[in-house]
């Protein structure tokens, strides 16, 4: 299939301005004729009346006698001219005047304008001389001279017009065609993969905002590209850990290097912390689809709390630390019960990780807010606010031999995406070597009116 070829841009644009200028002028030359034509006939009319004035008036004074004697002599100019004279008895109708006109001229009053005789129209003008009709005549077509000097000024107007559109096409053109390639290019760059630089902002508004747009993009994508790369290998980091103490293990079992029982636990423990790791991806891209729902409920966030220390006892004690709920009583809010357990288990699981043993893990809980604190290692002022970031690796106990620390960052990125999708927030503080404090806050229930009946009752005395 061969390759559909397109124009250039300002080739087109060119071409396009060029065209419509010439219509353009077209359309003013046609409409120019159209004036022109009456202004010459306006003049050869007007020069007709003044002819027929200056006739009328030597007639009138030296042809007294013998009136028109003369104008023989004039015929060969007149013929010249194409114009002719008549003579028109004013006690009847004529070709040349009728009605209103021969009653004008009846009237020694000054008459012009346009009579057809024999099917041709001519240009008049008529004077009355010593009782006569005196009728100088011209065709009403003008000749190519008498348009000629209209024409000569269009045309003339038209070249330089046509000239300096093609000269401001080509610049017009020039001008949007080169942000729209430069964008073009830029983005053929970022399609094979190579981060081109910014584009330079200029040209119109529309032009601008184009090369602003594209910067912006082309910088939100090399951020996600990063943030890909990023999580990619942190996710190769984190799967590799728990695969390679499952094979070292496992190939040790079959040497004879470990017990039955210790290889197990030991791969028992890597398989938890893999498969925990792919509950956290798979969360993560269901947060990232549509169809990823939160419902929202009445909840205590105190039944809550008590669940995720029940499910975490066992692995407190193990590790030697306290870990207890401590509720301040009915502790209302809005939120999915299941999404918002699966946020404390999430900051009491990064808790435990975190604190050494003979540390402490409180719940704590209230209206609308669940604390989680412990007494752990803590986190550096500079890395709070990156806490919630997915994958961000961090030794919380810095060069401590048990290597106790955070996990992946996976969970807490989990909280906040959870608590946004529910109207909620959640916040950290920490002290590095003494402890971190993470808390949620989700909507408050409206509070509910008392019952009709319930009022009665108390109204008359009821306990």
């Amino acid at each position: 299939m061969t390759e559909r070829r397109f124009p250039p841009l300002r080739r087109r644009l060119f071409f396009a301005i060029v065209v419509i200028v010439l219509l353009s002028i077209g359309a003013t030359f046609a409409v120019g004729l159209v004036l022109a034509r009456r202004a010459v006939e306006r003049a050869n009319l007007d020069d007709l009346a003044h002819q027929a004035d200056l006739l009328a008036e030597r007639e009138s004074q030296f042809d007294v006698l013998l009136p028109f004697s003369r104008l023989k002599r004039l015929q060969p100019f007149l013929e010249r001219q194409h114009q002719q004279i008549k003579i028109v008895r004013l006690n009847r109708p004529s070709p040349y005047l009728e009605g209103g006109d021969l009653a004008d001229i009846r009237a020694r009053r000054p008459v012009e304008g346009l009579v057809t005789v024999g099917g041709e129209t001519f240009l008049f003008a008529a004077r009355n001389v010593q009782g006569q009709g005196f009728v100088l005549l011209r065709p009403k077509d003008p000749s190519f001279a008498d348009y000629w000097p209209f024409l000569e000024g269009l045309l003339i107007a038209c070249a330089i017009a046509a000239v300096l559109a093609a000269v401001g096409s080509f610049i017009t053109a020039r001008a949007i065609a080169r942000p729209v390639r430069r964008v073009a290019e830029a983005s053929r760059s970022l399609a094979e993969g190579i981060s081109p630089d910014p584009v330079p902002v200029e040209g119109s508004a529309e032009l601008a905002l184009l090369a602003t747009s594209f910067n912006e993009m082309a910088g939100q994508l090399r951020s996600a590209q990063e943030a890909e790369r990023n999580f990619l290998l942190s996710v190769s980091h984190e799967l590799k850990t728990p695969l390679t103490a499952i094979r070292g293990y496992a190939e040790g079992l079959a040497d004879g290097a470990f017990t039955p029982e210790e290889a197990a636990g030991t791969i028992r423990e890597e398989a938890r912390r893999l498969e925990r790791l792919v509950r956290d991806l798979l969360d993560i891209a269901r947060m990232n689809r549509r169809e990823f729902a939160v419902h929202r409920e009445t909840i205590d966030l105190a039944d809550v709390g008590r669940e995720a220390v029940r499910r975490y006892e066992t692995e407190a004690r193990a590790g030697q630390i306290e870990l207890d709920a401590i509720p301040t009583g009915p502790s209302p809010a809005e939120g999915d019960p299941d999404r918002v357990l699966q946020i404390v288990s999430n900051l009491v699981e990064n808790a435990l990780r975190s604190t050494p043993p003979g540390g402490a893990v409180h719940v704590r809980t209230q209206t609308g807010l669940i604390e989680v604190r412990d007494t752990g290692i803590g986190m550096a002022s500079e890395d709070l606010p990156h806490a919630f970031e997915r994958f961000y690796l961090h030794d919380r106990a810095g060069g401590n031999p048990d290597g106790r620390r955070w996990s992946s960052g996976l969970g807490l990125a989990i909280v906040r995406e959870l608590c946004e999708r529910m109207g909620g927030s959640v916040a950290v503080e920490s002290t590095l070597g003494k402890g971190t404090t993470f808390t949620v806050r989700l909507p408050v229930p409206p509070p509910v009116a008392p019952r009709m009946s319930d009022v009665s009752l108390r109204g008359h005395g009821t306990p």
